[in-house]
């Protein structure tokens, strides 16, 4: 004779059921951290360029105003004599 065997089924709690899926959900985000964190991160390569002393020097001046030149000049900054002298013989010739 054979018997039948009932399976019933037991309520599954919803805060037992809720309290796995963090445990699921935090125990992968442990495992993507931990990978991201061993694995170093592609870095671009980067050029580097020094400019000399003397470059950098010549940039400025370029970039100085009229009144700052002048300025200049005026307290003895020979490279700023020079330039102005310059400029003003080309003005002259200009003209």
């Amino acid at each position: 004779m054979a018997s039948a065997v009932n399976h019933v089924a037991h309520p599954v709690d919803p805060n037992t059921a809720t309290q796995a899926q963090r445990s699921e959900k935090a125990a992968n985000s442990s495992q993507k951290a931990a990978r991201t964190q061993s694995q170093p991160a592609k870095a671009t390569p980067k050029d580097t360029v020094q400019i000399s002393k003397a470059a950098q020097t010549a940039l400025q001046e370029s970039q100085e105003t009229q009144a700052q030149t002048t300025k200049e000049a005026q307290g003895g900054d020979r490279q700023a004599q020079v330039l102005l002298a310059k400029e003003t013989a080309a003005k002259k010739v200009q003209k």
